[in-house]
């Protein structure tokens, strides 16, 4: 049997319930491709698979293939696949349920991947999918346009800065969030006005944004903070902020699981719903939800030169315990990535 070395979780927990393990190299069934990893894009939220938040919706058996994104070349195709050829150079963010993006070989549904653009190294191109998606349908969810003023708050991130830039292409004015350190990035990737969070509260701004996207609000307090600047009528899109019951409704979950955690969630963030409501302000958490045809969207601007991946710091397999430190020091300015080259 080939075997194949994968980056899994052995439990829930902190980072020592991670390793680097041998696996069977996975074989494309109808429907998948095969591919040999080149990068693999790290994110907040693989800490928080790892660490079991998400275990009521998406449970894994151990030991878990991590990761949610990746580049690589299509080494096999399974039955019935058509548009995608061994050879092709690809992206994809990977089904919810299943991740196994941190391998060596990984199989994907073919209707998941895009094809990479070329105008930038394959191992980079790992850190697009899962930032380009959520900035993407996030914003076709606000229905951004010409004219809205846009506010996306911590936009020194990977998934910021590539909404910034979205957000431009759509011909808003974009103001962001950010700390001394990042707004040299932000003002690079397009924002017309940059708030350092540390000595400037949102609430001081009074009613400003027509659109919020927010990446850094956790609490209802914080949650209110942003209401504060929002004109009456507006729409802010969180999705680090308290949770609304219809997040999970694209999750393809069973409907009992469904009606369990949007009935949870309906009472945990009833505050921040009624003080959204209270201010004539549409409120709601976003999941992004992997597609391949969006995703083929983004990578055509980065090939047309219109969209920049930012990449923070590029890891070897290796290294892999650096690269998820990186990662979960919260100091990063765009993609960290793990090189499977």
């Amino acid at each position: 049997m080939t075997t194949m070395q994968a980056i899994a979780y052995t439990a829930y927990g902190g980072p020592n319930v991670s390793k680097l393990l041998p696996f069977p190299v996975p074989v494309a069934k109808a429907g998948e491709v095969q591919v040999r990893v080149a990068g693999g894009g790290l994110n907040p939220v693989d800490a928080l698979q790892r660490q079991g938040t998400f275990k009521m919706v998406y449970g894994y058996t151990f030991p878990q293939i991590a990761g949610n994104e990746f580049s690589g070349t299509v080494s096999a195709v399974g039955e019935g696949v058509s548009g995608v050829a061994v050879g092709d150079k690809v992206i994809a963010r990977t089904d919810k349920n299943e991740l196994n993006a941190f391998a060596e070989y990984t199989t994907i549904e073919a209707g998941l991947v895009a094809k990479a653009p070329a105008n930038i190294p394959l191992v980079d191109a790992a850190g697009l999918p899962l930032a380009g998606l959520t900035a993407h349908q996030a914003l076709e969810r606000l229905e951004v346009k010409k004219g809205d003023h846009v506010l996306i708050t911590a936009g020194a991130g990977g998934v910021g800065l590539l909404a910034i830039q979205l957000a431009k292409l759509r011909g808003a004015s974009v103001t962001t969030t950010a700390s001394p350190a990042g707004e040299s990035y932000v003002r690079k990737a397009g924002a017309d006005e940059v708030i350092n969070y540390r000595e400037t509260k949102l609430s001081t701004l009074g009613p400003t944004f027509d659109k919020v996207f927010d990446l850094a609000a956790h609490s209802n307090e914080e949650m209110q903070e942003t209401f504060a600047a929002v004109k009456p009528g507006g729409h802010v899109l969180t999705i680090s902020g308290p949770p609304t019951p219809a997040m999970f409704d694209q999750a393809g979950l069973p409907w009992w699981k469904s009606w369990i955690v949007s009935t949870a969630i309906g009472w945990t963030s009833r505050a921040t719903i009624n003080a959204a409501a209270a201010k004539d302000i549409k409120y709601e958490f976003f999941f992004m939800h992997p597609d391949g045809k969006d995703l083929q969207v983004l990578s055509d601007h980065v090939a047309a030169g219109k969209l920049d991946v930012v990449i923070d710091s590029r890891y070897k397999l290796a290294e892999w315990e650096k690269a998820y430190e990186k990662l979960e020091s919260g100091r990063s300015k765009g993609k960290v990535v793990i090189d499977f080259e």
